[in-house]
């Protein structure tokens, strides 16, 4: 009879903890208690321990043997925990050497037969390992190319318990040093503005919303999705950081094979969606469609079709960068700092404009879905089909390039705050820190003081106008740029949202 020890991975959102695991064997009945788990979770992962090592052709321990985690995970327990159970409890039985396990991380769902599952999130949990210190990692081998990339992990892949057991019983595991990450995924976005025609408004829009981090409105029965699909095309490249954050909730989601690596990532889900899948559970720790769009572009096509929850529930990520869920006893969070690009024909029917027989209520009750949505949005732009056979306007490079000295400048001027785009400055230093010219200032205070403009709004007006005087090259917003903001909120139509 002895003990052992080894380590585990558990998540809670996207953030990774380092749990203990520990083993003792006494004698007794052969019986097995595991602590440290939710209560919902101790009989499945017993059943599953169980199966695993008898399919495994290992002998069940003729011991009582008591399994402990801590801390204690999470009410909902994902199984990636189930190996470092499994060698834990073999180590403390005598079938594999304790010391063989200790200084290790072990991943992955155990099946019935002794197979080794891959399991979601091995990014951030190998990240949060070897932030602890521990750098070698056994995971699942559909995890292994994943695992890898983590710089300073040593990946050891596997595929069933029975190698597990065998490789640490007459040595040790065979280490993996620098897998080469999977090549980037052939991207949808390797599309240009020049195939979009016409539209000019709306490319200038498109521009002024990359270059500051503004979110966009477009209307009418035009190219809309084009022009979302190019936003990320023409945003500067993902950080190393950033890149970092957007391939750890890809590794969550499952979908690491998708993550983007240097073009921002674009999220566009079905309005048909549900709200799990557009802002995330807790039941799953499953991120949704907006932090799949973090630090890139979350687009909703026909906006006013979407779930009215959907619609009013995408306020408090714009507002704070981060998904807040609640349930099953505990709260995770996700981060959303991402550009809504909206798109909404001017009614619900199917018929096209010429052919329209809505009332004007009946357009105004449609959009007024979008309400509270807008009223976070800085800039707006009609949209309409022109000559689809024409290859017309700049091409996505020469306005990428724009975009890309406006952002140089505005984050020379944002050095020493914690904001990264004229989008995140508060009002408080737009009137303090980052004051306008004076004819500037009179103009958006005027129409302020026709209540046209709420204080929300005046807010927005003076960052896209920072980004106008970004894009010209110039010190700080003039009159010009004033004006200019006022066009781009009101869009066409002349309809501002407040």
């Amino acid at each position: 009879m002895g003990y052992a020890s080894t380590r585990s991975v558990a998540l809670i959102g996207i953030t990774a903890h380092v749990v203990g695991v520990e083993a003792d064997a006494a004698p007794g009945d052969a019986e097995l208690h595991l602590v440290g788990l939710p209560e919902t979770s101790v009989w499945p992962a017993r059943a599953r321990i169980r199966a695993a090592i008898l399919n495994s052709g290992t002998a069940w321990p003729d011991a009582r043997i008591t399994v402990s985690v801590t801390p204690v995970i999470p009410p909902v327990y994902d199984a990636a925990a189930d190996l470092a159970l499994a060698v834990a409890l073999l180590a403390a039985a005598g079938v594999i050497p304790p010391e063989r396990i200790a200084g290790r991380v072990f991943l992955g769902e155990l099946a019935l037969d002794g197979g080794i599952r891959p399991v979601r999130g091995v990014l951030p949990m190998v990240a949060a390992a070897v932030r602890a210190g521990i750098s070698r990692v056994v995971v699942p081998a559909e995890c292994a190319r994943e695992a890898a990339q983590v710089p300073g992990a040593v990946v050891m892949p596997v595929t069933r318990l029975a190698d597990v057991v065998d490789q640490l019983r007459h040595g040790t595991l065979r280490d993996h040093h620098g897998q080469e990450p999977e090549p980037a995924p052939s991207s949808s976005l390797a599309v240009d503005l020049a195939d979009v025609p016409g539209n000019p408004a709306a490319r200038r829009a498109l521009e002024v919303c990359a270059a500051g981090g503004h979110h966009l409105f477009l209307s009418g029965d035009g190219p809309a999705t084009m022009l979302a699909e190019r936003l990320p095309g023409i945003l500067p490249p993902l950080t190393d950081e950033a890149a970092r954050q957007v391939a750890e909730i890809y590794s969550l989601a499952g979908q690491s094979n998708r993550a983007p690596r240097i073009t921002p990532p674009l999220s566009a889900p079905h309005r048909s969606e549900t709200p799990a899948a557009i802002f995330g559970s807790v039941a799953g720790n499953r991120p949704g469609a907006v932090s799949l769009a973090h630090r890139g572009v979350l687009h909703l096509a026909d906006a006013p079709e979407f779930a009215r929850p959907v619609l009013d529930g995408q306020c408090r990520p714009l507002d704070s960068g981060q998904v807040h869920l609640a349930g099953l006893g505990r709260s995770v969070r996700y981060p959303a700092r991402f550009t809504l690009v909206l798109d909404a024909r001017p009614c619900s029917c199917p018929e096209s404009w010429e052919e329209c027989a809505c009332t004007p209520e009946a357009r105004r009750r449609y959009r007024a879905r979008l309400a509270l949505l807008l009223s976070r949005v800085a800039v707006r732009a009609p949209v309409e089909w022109g000559d689809r056979g024409a290859r017309t306007g700049e091409p996505s490079a020469m306005v990428a390039a724009r975009v890309l000295a406006a952002r140089v400048r505005a984050a020379h001027r944002l050095a020493d705050t914690p904001w990264r785009t004229n989008a995140e400055v508060p009002a408080s230093d737009l009137r303090t820190r980052f004051p306008v010219a004076l004819e500037a200032a009179e103009l958006l205070r005027s129409e302020a003081n026709t209540g046209l403009v709420t204080a929300d709004g005046l807010a927005r007006l003076l960052r896209v106008a920072w980004t106008l005087a970004d894009l010209r090259g110039a010190d700080r917003p003039q009159l010009d740029d004033a004006a200019s903001a006022l066009e781009l909120w009101k869009g066409a139509d002349g309809d501002g949202a407040r």
